[in-house]
């Protein structure tokens, strides 16, 4: 589940980064929002997921 979530956050962040180069005006706003959806969305859920160490 983690490496899927990895390969979500790597593409949507180069999507979301290409988009400015490739797209103008409604459509390259729009491309840009889910993209940054769906990086925001993998990012948090790996970071609930991460493992939590306990100091002693």
């Amino acid at each position: 589940m983690k490496a899927l979530l990895w390969l979500v956050l790597a593409i949507a962040l180069v999507a979301n980064v290409s988009t400015s180069f490739a797209f103008d005006g409604v459509q390259q706003v729009l491309i840009s929002v889910c993209t940054g959806i769906a990086t925001l969305g993998s990012g948090t859920a790996l970071f609930l997921m991460r493992e939590r160490h306990s100091r002693v």
